[in-house]
């Protein structure tokens, strides 16, 4: 009776699956609600009871959202689920420690091109609505924790948005439970296609570092950004396209250079996560990556954050992002 119980769940799970990857939440609820306590159970002999426990299984539904159609086995998509908890709990010990191992830093697939990419990480698009509704505090942390590769942890989060750890903490559990309501309140209404849009976004990027290497990157500026562009540090402004012109120009005659290595593009809300290349003859010009974090008004790019995950190790003042 047994086997024939454990068939039965295995073809409910590929059923629910099936649906969730094509675009039913409801479905998708259920699965995690199924496989709740395994997960539950994973979370717990790793990290002990409590909230840590608690946020990992909130973090888990969301990978599960955005990359439930990364699932090949639908019937095993229970062990998947708990891949996920295992792997988020590995993090979350890691930020814990303030210690990142090399090995354990997510490297690009070499033999990946940017379409290969965008149809591995792009959300669906009641996703990106979904996220779209939520409060520009809420938004930018959910964003930077779960759809970029290198500014996840918590402590890069709170030095990205100028702000302390604690409160990235209860921002993401607010944006959470915000998000879950905006899924149900989104799942029926015509939405934009994040495809194109997040495709157009790496078009962008590749074209926006080729005019800056052929010496027109004022003329991105000009076009395609806010004349009133803001250069954030944190919560505070650094300058605008002035100073960000400068840098670029710097940094380009230094003999550096930029490559997109991850794409996340909303409506309001773009990141460009860049390979950093420098010089042979000083390969420790700039940290070896750089995020963009737009902030976007009207198709334009009102407010820039730029943020080095791994910063040099020689200096401990902050120097000027490259740009």
């Amino acid at each position: 009776m047994a086997e024939y119980a454990g068939a039965d769940a295995a073809a409910e799970d590929a059923m629910l699956t099936r649906a969730a990857q094509a675009g039913d939440v409801a479905a998708l609820g259920l699965l995690l609600e199924q496989h709740r306590a395994g997960m539950r159970a994973v979370a717990v002999s790793i990290l002990g009871p409590g909230p840590d426990a608690d946020d990992v299984l909130q973090d888990t539904a969301l990978v599960a959202l955005a990359r439930i159609t990364d699932v090949r086995d639908p019937h095993a998509v229970g062990a998947w689920l708990r891949m996920i908890v295992r792997n988020r709990c590995r993090i979350l010990l890691r930020e814990s420690r303030h210690v990142e191992p090399l090995a354990a830093l997510p490297l690009p697939d070499a033999d990946a091109d940017p379409e290969q990419l965008l149809e591995r990480h792009a959300m669906r698009d009641w996703v990106w609505e979904a996220v779209e509704e939520l409060p520009t505090t809420l938004r930018l942390p959910l964003v930077l924790r779960h759809f970029t590769e290198g500014v996840t942890a918590y402590a890069r989060i709170a030095e990205v948005c100028g702000v302390p750890v604690g409160t990235v903490r209860s921002r993401l559990s607010q944006a959470r439970a915000k998000l879950a309501g905006a899924l149900a309140a989104t799942a029926d209404a015509a939405h934009s296609d994040a495809r194109v849009r997040t495709a157009a976004s790496w078009g962008e990027a590749r074209d926006t570092l080729a005019a800056a290497e052929a010496g027109r990157f004022g003329e991105v500026l000009t076009q395609r950004w806010s004349p009133e562009i803001a250069l954030m540090n944190g919560g505070a402004r650094m300058g605008g396209g002035a100073l960000l012109g400068r840098a670029m120009d710097g940094d380009l005659a230094a003999g550096v250079r930029q490559r997109p290595a991850n794409v996340v593009a909303g409506r309001s809300l773009a990141v460009w996560e860049m390979d950093i290349i420098n010089p042979a003859d000083a390969p420790d010009h700039c940290p070896p990556a750089v995020a963009w974090i737009m902030t976007l008004s009207g198709g334009r790019v009102a407010q820039l954050r730029l943020f080095h995950p791994v910063p040099l190790k020689s200096s401990s003042v902050p120097e000027l992002p490259a740009t």
